[in-house]
């Protein structure tokens, strides 16, 4: 009979193994799936579309008022999106503005509302180098569009006064900024980089039955960029 309680202590242990082996086989499913799920997480692709929301943090330097006065360091918070217009090439649209922020992150700070009235971007090769359009020949899969170029028009802007003092403003403004845009080729994430902001300045210079318009561009700020 020794051999009856031998068998049966095997298969016991047997039994015992594979019920150990099948919850440690779930155990591991659920912690793959968890990380596949916090990996998703973890990986939120950022585009130039209305699937994401980007903060605008314009930083304006040596804006002149309606009074002459300079406006040195005022920041200005826009939250939007980037909505792409179809059938262009290179890609473009417009930038939607969704909220303007009076307070930094923190609301230590305060900051002043910026009204948008209309604003466009466009993706673009290098402006300055003309070899940039080879991509056209077939030397590359896809263009790779370094550049993102933004212009901003915004509403004149009425700025606080002391009782007694004449009141002042912020004129409309047309901002052009040249942004550094990255594009990842395989997961389309896009990272837009600081860009100086710049007005455009208008000088007509008459020649011998002519005008011409000579456009110059002056610093006037930052624009920094951050996606929600």
């Amino acid at each position: 009979m020794y051999w009856l309680s031998t068998l049966a202590a095997l298969i016991v242990s047997s039994l015992v193994g594979i019920d150990a082996f099948a919850v440690n086989q779930q155990s591991t499913r659920t912690a793959s799936c968890l990380s596949m799920a916090q990996d998703a997480v973890d990986t939120k692709i950022t585009t130039l579309t209305d699937a994401t929301n980007w903060r605008l943090r314009l930083l304006l330097n040596g804006v002149t008022t309606t009074q002459g006065r300079k406006i040195d360091g005022q920041l200005f918070v826009l939250n939007g999106n980037f909505i792409e217009e179809e059938g262009y090439e290179p890609p473009q649209g417009l930038f939607t503005s969704l909220t303007s922020s009076n307070k930094s992150e923190d609301g230590s700070d305060e900051v002043l509302s910026l009204e948008i009235s209309s604003s466009r971007w466009k993706l673009s090769e290098d402006p300055d180098d003309p070899k940039d359009g080879l991509w056209i020949w077939g030397l590359f899969k896809e263009p790779l569009y370094p550049f993102m170029l933004l212009q901003m028009e915004t509403k004149e802007l009425e700025l606080s006064s002391a009782e007694g003092e004449e009141k002042d403003s912020i004129p409309a403004l047309k901002l052009y900024a040249q942004i550094n845009h990255i594009r990842d080729q395989e997961t389309g994430n896009v990272d837009l980089k600081t860009a100086d902001v710049n007005i455009r300045l208008l000088e007509q210079i008459q020649l011998p039955g002519a005008t011409v318009d000579l456009y110059e561009n002056e610093k006037v700020g930052q624009v920094s960029f951050q996606p929600l």
